[in-house]
C-alpha cells in the first residue's frame, strides 16, 4: 500500500473560492496542454469541487460510518455500468473480511452525497490466488438507496482497458489517508514494464491508493496500486496496465445485479 514516507504540502492562502490551491512540486513544472486543459504538469493541488471529481470518493470501514473523520484508508470512483451501482478501486483496497462503505465527494468529515455500503467485491483471480501485483485492481458493487443506483447521483467515468500507456495525460484524484480532502495531479504516465505503467506526481501518499487515472475523454484508464501496491514513496506512483483480466473483471461485476 502506498506509503506515507513524506507529505511536504503547503498551501498558499486562497485568493477566492473557486481557486484551487497549489502546492508545490518536487520538481518544476512546465506548462503544457493537458487533457483537462492547460496548465501545469505533475504538480498536486488540493481537487476543487466539480462534477467530475464528485465521482471520486474515500473508503471506509463499515464500521467507521457514523464517524467519518480520519478513518478512510483508500480511494475509489464511479465508474459506468448498466445497473448504475459500480467502484473501481485498487483490489488491496477491497482484500480482506472487513466490509466498506464508499463516499463519494467526501470533505471534512461530511457525506455530501451520502454514505454507500459495498455488497460485493469482484478481485481478479491473480490476486485472490496469490496477491500478483499486475492484478491490483477490484471492483465493488454499491448498494442502491431509494431505488437509485450511486451513478444516478454523480455520474460515473467510463471503465477502458486496452488504452496505450501515456497516449495522453491522465488526472489523478485521490484521498491522502492524514487528509479530508481530495488532492488532484496530471501528468502523463510512462512505461514501468509490459504489465505496469508510473506516473509523477508529488505528495500522492497512503490512502491514494484505488484513485482513478482518468484520460480528458472521462475514461479510467489506471487505477493507483500495482507495483509496490501503488509505489513506495509518495512521488511516484504506479497502475497495472488494463487488459484483458481487468476487462474481463470489469464485464463480471457490470452484469451484476
Amino acid at each position: 500500500m502506498k506509503r506515507s514516507s513524506r507529505i511536504s504540502r503547503r498551501i498558499a492562502s486562497p485568493l477566492c473560492a473557486a481557486v484551487v490551491l497549489l502546492v508545490p512540486a518536487v520538481t518544476s513544472a512546465s506548462l503544457a496542454n493537458a487533457d483537462e486543459g492547460s496548465g501545469p504538469l505533475g504538480v498536486t493541488s488540493v481537487a476543487g469541487v466539480s462534477s467530475r471529481s464528485v465521482r471520486v470518493g474515500a473508503l471506509f470501514p463499515a464500521g467507521q460510518a457514523s464517524s467519518l473523520a480520519g478513518n478512510h484508508h483508500c480511494t475509489a470512483s464511479v465508474v459506468h455500468s448498466p445497473n448504475r451501482n459500480l467502484i473501481v478501486t485498487a483490489a488491496h483496497c477491497l482484500d480482506g473480511d472487513g466490509e466498506f462503505v464508499f463516499v463519494p465527494g467526501y470533505r471534512d468529515g461530511k457525506a455530501p452525497y451520502g454514505v454507500w455500503t459495498v455488497k460485493r467485491r469482484f478481485l481478479p483471480d491473480g490476486w485472490k490466488q496469490g496477491q500478483d501485483e499486475d492484478s491490483d485492481v477490484a471492483f465493488g458493487i454499491i448498494s442502491y438507496q431509494d431505488g437509485r443506483g450511486i451513478e444516478d447521483l454523480v455520474g460515473g467515468n467510463r471503465f477502458a482497458s486496452g488504452t496505450t500507456t501515456g497516449a495522453t495525460a491522465v488526472t489523478i484524484t485521490g484521498y491522502p489517508s492524514s487528509d479530508e480532502e481530495p488532492v488532484s495531479c496530471t501528468n502523463k504516465p510512462i512505461a514501468h514494464s509490459r504489465t505496469q505503467q508510473r506516473i509523477d506526481c508529488p505528495s500522492l501518499s497512503n490512502g491514494t491508493s484505488g484513485s482513478p487515472w482518468v484520460n480528458g475523454d472521462g475514461q479510467v484508464v489506471g487505477v493507483l496500486g500495482g507495483h509496490e501496491q501503488g509505489g513506495d514513496t509518495d512521488d511516484i506512483s504506479y497502475s497495472v496496465v488494463l487488459g484483458s483480466e481487468a476487462a474481463e473483471l470489469y464485464r463480471d461485476a457490470a452484469a451484476d445485479p
